[in-house]
Order: C-alpha cells, then structure tokens, then sequence
C-alpha cells in the first residue's frame, strides 16, 4: 500500500483493481487503476478519489505521508463513481475541507451523495492558491461527461488530466517508462475506442485548450502516469480525435452454417489484393471492444451476418448497436451475409451503417453455400470499389 512520489511533495495514492474485467461493457483484461494525487503544501490538497471498495486502500497509502484528516482542499475532476466513490470517507474525516468542481461537477455531487458538503465552483481560468503552488483548471466539458475538467500545476508542470490520455491497466508499475511501451498505448487506444471515440470533437477543443501548457508529466485518472512518452500520447489523441484512418481493412461477422464466412473471406481476399492490412474478426470469439480498439484506425468496415428469424444474429446486433453509440466517422462500410429464403439480415446491416454515416460499397448477399465462381465474381466486384 505504498504511496508513490511523482514530484517532490505530489504522490500518487490511488487504488489497483486487479481483478476488474468489465468496464461499462468494455473487456478490461488487464484490470485498471483508480488514480488519486495527493499534494503537499500550505494546503494539503487530494486530486480525485477512488472506487468505493478501494477506499481503504487510497486511505492507507495516504497515511503514509500524512494524518488523511488534515486534508484541506479536495479537487474533483470528474463525478462519476470510479473517481470519487470514495469522497464520503474523505469526507467523514475532512468535514471542513473544500470541494472544487466544474459548475456540473458541483450540481452533480449532492444527487450522488445527498451531502451538503462545503462545495466550490471553479471554471476554466480559475486558479487556486495551495501555498508554493497554484492549480490552474480547463473545463473540458464531454470528455467524457459534462462535470468533466482538468487541473494543471504550473511550477511542477503537472497536467492532472482525468479520464483524458488513460488505459485501463493494473500494474505495480506507475509510470510509463517502466512498463512495456506497445500494451501501454495499445491500452490507451482501446481506452479512446470504448469512451471517448463519440466525444471527438470535444476532445480536439480540450487539446486546443491545454496546447499552451508546459506539460512535463500527465496524471491520468486511470493507468500510468505519463512522462517519456507525452508526445507520442498526445500524437495519437489528435489522429484519433481526428477519426484519421489507416489503409486499413476489418471483416467482422457471425455465422450459422460457414456460408457468411466464405463471403467474409473472399472480402478478406480482395482487400489483401489491393495492399490493406485487414483483419477477419468473428464474433463468436473476438470481443466487441477489442473490434472498435481495431475500428479506431480502420477506413473499411464490413459487417455480416446470415439471416435468423428475418433478422441478424444477436451477435451482430450487438456489435452494430454498440459501434453506432461509439459514433467513428469518416468510413466505409460494406453489408454482407447469406441466406435461405428470406436474406433481410444485409439490409438490416446496410441501413445501421448508413445510420453510422458511413459512406457505403454495393451489399453482398448471396443464398445458400456460394462456390468458387461466385466467390470470384464477389473479390472482383469489390477490388474495383475499394478506393
């Protein structure tokens, strides 16, 4: 339960849930942190909170450097659970400390916690005099909820920066150059897939609105604190906030009888003869926030799915519903699948992707087992659409 020194004087003193597997539907394998930062001066100041069944751990780790009853100021940069589950316990031992939250934030709190705690509303351009330090905030509004702000520290050159630049990573590690690069920012780009993709535009005014900042080190809420490794970072948020795409092909599909993976395979062809990297993604075994990690860079997105009961697999169903609330842009979507008598499942497939504004190719639907020759005709068909 050790209290980790980023700065001489600031500590992380968050929770590790090894053990967390889902995230709002999102496969977490590699569990998550629920990162706290505590700062030490005139005004003992706490930057957000943990899961509640982690608070006694973020308490521990905080009484490794001070009583957690002298806590002063708590800055919360975001209401939702994961960050401040364990605010009524600080609370219990600091009833006069001072709250600072964006106005949402300060609306939030009390319907979480039906508390009248001492809160404080900050806006962008507010700072906050701890003593030796000052803290800056930035409202970043919808990145990913409405309470949602960010906390700089000029004179440590510190960004606290919330749900922005995190990955869901449990690890005794706690900075970026002590833990493998490639899984750190393949983390972070699934992070950015399953939270923050529909915010994209949000985020690009976030980024304007801390591009001034002299940024050392990022705080994240989640995962590991950044501080080789900003550029590269902050490099992928504006391509991926950007909905910029790579040449860059994903099949995804289910099936019933290996009809509708023969088509996908002969997509998987055509996109191969025309130089894209791809990827054949079965839904039966691929988890749907692994796809929309993949969907971040992808141009082309071919969904299939045989027909069921006039309908599309429930499979597929949910991977179309769960990609359209994530909300990517600036794609190319293509519908396929086979069928016996009815074949409504590539129109089904066809209006979601129109739905998801996607520019889309000519449907593929073919009934019962397509040989050789149609298969053909089908790579040849499509290599002439695919730009």
């Amino acid at each position: 339960m050790k209290a980790i020194e980023i700065k001489k004087g600031v500590y992380w003193v968050g929770g590790i849930d090894w053990d967390l597997r889902n995230f709002h539907g999102y496969l977490t394998q590699r569990g998550s942190t629920y990162n706290s930062y505590l700062i030490i001066d005139e005004k003992i100041t706490l930057i957000d909170n943990v899961k509640h069944y982690l608070a006694e751990e973020q308490l521990k780790r905080i009484s490794e450097i001070i009583d957690p009853g002298k806590i002063d100021f708590v800055i919360q940069n975001h209401i939702e659970m994961d960050h401040s589950g364990s605010l009524p316990k600080i609370m219990e031992l600091n009833p006069d400390a001072k709250i600072f939250a964006s106005p949402k934030g300060v609306e939030g709190l009390p319907k979480h916690y039906k508390q009248k705690w001492n809160f404080q509303v900050v806006k962008s351009g507010d700072m906050l005099d701890l003593g030796k330090r000052k803290l800056h905030f930035v409202q970043t509004p919808m990145v990913h909820w409405p309470d949602n702000m960010v906390t700089y520290c000029p004179e440590e050159k510190i960004l606290f920066s919330n749900d922005a630049f995190g990955q869901h990573i449990a690890s005794s590690e706690r900075f970026d150059d002590e833990f493998p690069f490639n899984i750190m920012m393949q983390e972070a780009a699934k992070y950015y897939a399953n939270i923050v993709l529909p915010y994209s535009s949000q985020v690009q005014k976030a980024l304007e609105a801390v591009s001034g900042l002299d940024i050392k080190t990022i705080c994240p809420s989640h995962g590991l604190i950044l501080r080789n490794h900003i550029s590269e970072i902050l490099k992928n948020y504006q391509k991926w906030s950007a909905n910029q795409t790579d040449k860059k092909a994903l099949i995804i599909y289910d099936t019933m009888w290996g009809s509708t993976r023969k088509i996908a395979y002969a997509i998987q062809e055509a996109f191969e003869s025309r130089g894209y990297e791809n990827r054949l993604l079965n839904l039966q075994s691929t988890h749907i926030s692994d796809i929309m990690t993949e969907i971040l860079s992808a141009k082309y997105i071919c969904i299939g799915s045989p027909t069921l009961n006039n309908n599309i697999l429930p499979t597929v169903a949910s991977m179309l519903t769960y990609l359209k609330g994530l909300a990517p842009r600036n794609r190319f979507g293509l519908a396929f699948g086979s069928y016996g008598w009815g074949g409504q499942s590539v129109d089904i497939i066809e209006q979601i992707l129109e739905e998801c504004g996607f520019e889309l190719l000519d449907q593929i639907r073919l009934q019962y087992i397509p040989d050789e020759e149609v298969l053909d005709e089908l790579r040849k068909n499509l290599e002439n659409q695919i730009q």
